[in-house]
């Protein structure tokens, strides 16, 4: 059995990067950058119009300065809309209809907004002076062609999507989403809706809660299964998952029970022990192990110790085979808590709570076999063996959850 610190050092190790793969734009959303990506062209690639108006050449309307109860009158030459190709300078004395977003022609200074324009036939008449702002986007003026927008190691989320859309490259060479395959072991385990139907039975949760986990931090899950306590069904299972999975994730039949094969189920394929178990609570029966190069994390059977494991190394696995920063998810923040905590036994323990105000407030019941709380749970409350008493207002190290 290793400290909490040394489990979660381990993981740090294995979480590397998958190797990345060029793939469409538009499969890209929630996935990582694996290289700098870089603008194709300036943007705006050439003088736009920011409002919709009239072009004009400033000393065409330099009368308006000097004469401004004199109303200026110039012909509209021409139209232009965004999407449509640059013109050529208008002929002097002209001015052109212009949209927002459309090209500014060669020679035009300025772009007067519609509501200071009257309009009478083909001409446009100018009363007021023109304003300091010209209301053209100027070349380049968002970014340059080669500039870097997106570093190496961006989550492609809404908006840095919207980023990458602008670098107007096709593909982009990103790590793939981590593939997991869940599986649920217990003979006591029966889908919700049908466990009151056979007394002993109870409805198997843990692994939904692990399937929105997985697609919350952008991997995939290949399939979750339900799996009694048959160790020829579970071997099979195990070497079927070996093939198609970047990460299994096991629960339950991690303790010393004689029905308790979640380890021995991989035993003939070369696995490789990483950890057995961790001096924390709850989640002691957590485990990590490899097989080739597919991770197996083994998560408790309790509800409350397999979502806190979950969180603790599921999570940072998640992030670092997608080739995102892990530290943020490691490392904890101290938050002063709103009332006393009891002082802690000997093993590091993982209490559940939540945020009120900014300020830590702890759930009373903190069974490892609890779900009534976890809905309401948003942290965990760190507490390193052995720890005093903690009174209200000190600062603990916590965890999102």
């Amino acid at each position: 059995m290793i400290s909490f610190d040394d489990a979660i050092h381990k993981i740090e190790t294995i979480a590397t990067p998958l190797s990345p793969k060029k793939i469409p734009f538009a499969d890209c959303a929630r996935l990582t950058l694996a290289e700098d990506l870089n603008a194709r062209s300036n943007a705006p690639a050439h003088n736009v119009s920011a409002m919709d108006g009239y072009g004009v050449r400033d000393k065409d309307l330099s009368g308006l300065n000097t004469s401004p109860n004199t109303p200026i009158r110039l012909p509209i030459h021409s139209e232009s809309f965004a999407g449509s190709e640059p013109q050529k300078s208008p002929p002097e004395g002209s001015c052109v209809r212009i949209f927002t977003g459309a090209p500014v022609p060669e020679g035009i200074d300025r772009v007067i907004i519609q509501e200071n324009v009257e309009r009478d036939g083909d001409f446009a008449v100018f009363k007021t002076p023109p304003s300091q702002n010209d209301h053209i986007r100027k070349t380049g003026s968002d970014f340059q062609a080669g500039q870097t927008l997106l570093t190496r190691g961006t989550q492609l989320n809404w908006k840095s999507m919207t980023t990458a859309a602008a670098a107007d490259q096709g593909t982009l060479l990103v790590y793939p989403r981590p593939r997991l395959i869940v599986l649920a072991t217990g003979d006591e385990l029966m889908p919700p809706g049908q466990a009151h139907t056979k007394l002993g039975s109870i409805p198997e949760s843990v692994s939904y809660g692990i399937n929105t986990l997985i697609v919350e931090n952008g991997a995939q899950v290949v399939r979750s299964e339900r799996l009694n306590d048959d160790p020829r069904r579970l071997e099979k299972a195990a070497k079927l998952a070996l093939r198609e999975a970047d990460i299994i994730v096991v629960t339950g039949g991690a303790s010393v029970g004689e029905r308790d094969y979640a380890k021995s189920m991989f035993e003939k394929f070369g696995m490789e022990m990483i950890f057995s178990k961790v001096a924390m609570k709850p989640g002691k029966p957590v485990w990590c192990a490899r097989v080739g190069h597919t991770i197996i994390l083994g998560l408790p059977g309790n509800p409350s110790s397999a979502l806190v494991t979950a969180r603790l190394f599921l999570k940072p696995l998640l992030l670092g085979l997608s080739g995102r920063a892990i530290k943020d998810c490691t490392k904890a923040k101290m938050i002063e808590s709103c009332a006393d905590i009891p002082a802690n036994g000997d093993r590091e323990n993982f209490m559940r709570g939540y945020l009120e105000d900014g300020k830590i407030n702890l759930f009373s019941f903190q069974d490892s076999s609890s779900q009534l709380t976890l809905a309401k749970a948003d942290i965990l409350i760190r507490r390193p063996p052995n720890a005093p008493a903690a009174k209200a207002g000190d600062k603990l190290p916590v965890y999102d959850f």
